[in-house]
């Protein structure tokens, strides 16, 4: 025999009843008849609180009884034949006289307690327990309506009643024998005591009635239908990635249902426990799902954890002073005060020292909990041997759940690694000798990005999510969207990450949304967008979303942006950037940025400063990190400047070389920009800060290739007539280089702490003769490859490899 119990949104509409009856019909016809326990309606218990709150208060009251009429009236018009409605609609109007004439009494009085309260809420399971068993009765055959307050016996603890297990216990077995043959509807939730009177069993009484029915009958198995695919490794509301765990075992579903898993309420599973009795977790609207299974003899699983569980509003207090010191029966005076003022402890730590206490509560305890502390600690606070006790709110608890936890090395480091690297500050920390839970408090705004920061740190078969705001939808924008929509399955197969842009903006226009924007029609949405661009807005946003692994990329050539760097490394987002003037610009604004980076355990990646999709800073930085010294760098590190003096030979003149580079789209609208040397020189002051060198702009020599007359050229135009008039000039500096058989490089190096950039003439013989297209090259001179330097060449320019650049840079930060 099984028990059965389908929850308020199981029977919440006519819907969902039939779905609950074609259930128990199939279960009664493949292992004979369960016992099918039923909560109320779904949104009834908490109507009926309301009414017996407005009639304490002399508030009407009659609206809410109308639509609790309506509700029940309409499912049996719907599911039940018109011949066999008058019977139950007369029980029914029975039932809510009875419930009006009890309001109408609360309302006189003015009085609510909690006596009358649990009265007043054993309507919603008594009337749903009663309309569907006759509903029931066109289907199945010997149906009994049971009110289980006959049956289940408790003290008089109203509203979470403690049950009398050994009397219940001989009363549902002589029941069950009188009725042996039928299909018992149970009334879940609601008990008597020794008197008769109504009691209730507590928040997600109904569980427990099923357990406590299981228990007494010793069932084959408890079913508890809800309208999840069984315990979630976490609230999938607020972890979408979050999924059905195919089985648990006591202690882990203990530990998760204490610590907010709504699933199943946490005594239901102490009868079930004793009596080893399985409890399946199952889907009303999906009833072929397996779902969970918790059982004792649990099998073995290659998951870490098993949950991640959270307590969404808690309070702490904290108890400090010199007079808890050695003080033998401190923290029983403490905790025996609030047992008995029935205030729940949900969470304990203690200093080493004995100098302080912190425990959580729930919130509406705390005024209470305030001041019976300060009335049983009174002397102890006068005479200053214990300081005011401090209140903290808007703070939530999570918990990481698994058997497997158990000396397993390494998780509260990766708990602490995926919380702290979020920017989520831990304000108290609970873990048991057990090791089944390490309990965190935190605060309640971080609840969210924590939970889906701690679920993928723990589980790895699922893709790390990156949340990206992107700044600049240029050619380098554009195409990383593009790389990154064309590149998604195998981002996910081969490095386990899912990107989604969060965040996007250009001058004009920005555009956000938490679940990510499809790379298929991003332009169309943020032409869409009402929200006009602005900066500072975009930053603000981005913090506030508050979403996990936040990374901020800028694809832009602006020194606007760069202006919040450094706030966004201080809120814990990570940032990728293709712009080199943040690093680039003061030595001190540079180690700002990286100092903050490091404080705050978030990346700053910026490859594509030097040599777009180029590997030179990472190889830079690895040399270093594997005990290298640089002896000297030399460095072509401009694509435009590479491709003219490539095509600078023969007979061909420098005005037309450099003609047809900006026709080929190599050099910006003003080829001086490129010619000048700045941008090199900017690539190369951070080529030097990187290899630990603290130096500033004014400290690279810069030789200017230009002669002064075509420096000062009022227009382009101008420009290029100068560079005709200097035609014998740089045709004598070619036919010298020819005659020595070397060619024009424009060179930067990195020597003794100096960097100089001028043109060179070079000969076979060195790495950069052979340069060829718009190449960029550079040369690692160190203590081990100081014979034969180490050498990075390849494409230095362009949309396509500087966007290949950034999303290597943001599969970098995913790998953390």
């Amino acid at each position: 025999m099984k028990v059965l119990k389908f929850g308020g949104t199981s029977v919440g509409s006519p819907e969902s009843i039939q779905a609950l009856l074609e259930i128990v019909k199939k279960e009664a016809a493949v292992s004979g008849n369960p016992i099918v326990v039923l909560s109320a309606m779904s949104g009834v218990t908490n109507l009926l609180s309301k009414m017996a709150d407005k009639a304490s208060l002399g508030e009407d009251f009659s609206s809410y009884l109308k639509e609790l009429e309506d509700r029940h009236f309409l499912v049996i018009k719907t599911l039940l034949d018109v011949q066999r409605q008058n019977p139950v609609f007369t029980k029914l109007k029975i039932f809510f006289n009875e419930l009006e004439d009890l309001l109408q009494g609360i309302f006189s009085l003015k009085e609510l307690t909690a006596q009358t309260r649990d009265l007043v809420l054993s309507y919603g399971e008594r009337c749903s327990t009663f309309m569907i068993s006759k509903i029931a009765e066109q289907y199945l055959q010997e149906i009994c309506f049971v009110d289980a307050s006959e049956l289940i016996k408790t003290d008089s603890n109203f509203g979470q009643a403690r049950v009398q297990t050994e009397l219940t216990e001989i009363l549902i077995q002589s029941f069950y024998s009188e009725n042996k043959g039928k299909i018992l509807f149970v009334t879940g939730f609601i008990a008597s005591n020794e008197k008769g009177r109504m009691t209730t069993l507590g928040r997600g009484g109904s569980d427990y009635t099923a357990a406590i029915f299981g228990s007494a009958l010793n069932a084959e198995e408890i079913q508890i239908w809800t309208d999840v695919n069984g315990m979630m490794t976490a609230d999938p509301r607020m972890v979408k990635k979050a999924f059905p765990l195919p089985e648990l075992s006591y202690t882990e579903a203990m530990e998760l249902s204490y610590f907010g898993a709504k699933v199943i309420y946490p005594p239901t599973m102490i009868p079930a426990f004793l009596k080893r009795i399985p409890i399946a977790i199952k889907n009303t609207f999906q009833p072929d799902f397996p779902g969970t299974v918790i059982r004792h003899d649990c099998g073995t699983s290659n998951l870490i954890i098993k949950g991640i569980s959270s307590i969404n509003e808690i309070s702490i207090i904290n108890l400090e002073g010199s007079g808890m010191v050695g003080k033998a029966g401190f923290s029983g005076r403490l905790f025996s005060l609030l047992a008995r003022e029935q205030i729940n402890v949900i969470l304990i730590t203690q200093s080493s020292s004995e100098h302080s206490i912190t425990f959580a509560i729930h919130p509406t305890n705390a005024l209470k909990a305030q001041q019976l502390i300060e009335q049983e600690f009174e002397l102890e606070l006068i005479a200053k041997k214990l300081e005011a006790p401090v209140f903290e709110q808007n703070l939530s608890i999570l918990a990481i759940v698994g058997e497997n936890m158990k000396q397993t090395p390494g998780m509260s480091g990766k708990l602490f690694h995926a919380l702290g690297r979020n920017g989520v500050n831990v304000r108290a920390i609970a873990q048991g000798s057990s090791e089944y839970n390490i309990s965190v408090v935190i605060s309640r705004p971080d609840l969210g990005k924590a939970l889906n920061a701690v679920h993928d740190a723990f589980f790895i078969e699922l893709n790390k999510t990156l949340h990206a705001f992107c700044l600049g939808t240029g050619n380098i924008g554009k195409t990383l969207f593009r790389q990154l929509q064309s590149h998604r399955n195998f981002l996910q197969e081969n490095n386990g990450i899912q990107v989604k842009i969060a965040g996007i903006s250009n001058t004009r226009k920005m555009f956000f949304d938490d679940n990510g924007l499809s790379l298929d029609n991003w332009q169309e949405m943020l032409e869409a967008s009402a929200e006009t661009a602005e900066l500072e807005l975009f930053v603000a946003r981005m913090k506030e979303m508050n979403l996990p692994n936040a990374v901020f990329i800028d694809n832009t050539a602006s020194p606007k942006p760069v202006a919040f760097y450094e706030k966004i490394f201080n809120s814990n987002i990570s940032i990728v950037t293709c712009n080199k003037i943040g690093n680039s610009g003061s030595y001190e604004q540079y180690q700002k940025f990286k100092d903050a980076a490091r404080n705050h355990g978030v990346d700053f990646y910026y490859e594509t400063n030097v040599g777009a999709g180029l590997p030179i800073i990472q190889t830079l930085k690895n040399l270093m990190l594997s005990g290298d010294r640089i002896i000297k760098i030399e460095a072509i590190l401009s694509g435009t400047i590479s491709f003219i003096f490539n095509n600078f030979k023969g007979d061909a003149n420098f005005h037309d070389v450099v003609k047809t580079a900006q026709e080929k789209g190599y050099t910006e609208p003003d080829p001086r920009d490129d010619l000048s040397g700045m941008d090199f020189m900017r690539k190369m002051l951070i080529l030097a800060r990187d290899a630990g060198y603290p130096l500033e702009a004014a400290d690279v020599k810069l030789e200017n290739m230009l002669p002064k007359t075509a420096i000062e050229a009022g227009t382009v135009a101008e420009f290029y007539e100068a560079l005709q008039a200097e035609d014998a000039y740089f045709n004598g500096i070619k036919t010298a280089a020819e005659s020595n058989g070397k060619v024009l490089r424009y060179i930067g190096k990195l020597e003794n702490g100096e960097v100089s950039i001028s043109l060179q003439q070079v000969d076979a013989g060195h790495a950069f003769y052979s340069l060829s297209g718009s190449d960029n090259v550079i040369s690692f001179t160190t203590e081990r490859y100081k014979e034969r330097p180490l050498v990075v060449k390849g494409p230095g320019a362009g949309a396509e490899v500087t966007a290949a650049g950034v999303f290597a840079d943001l599969v970098n930060v995913g790998a953390h």
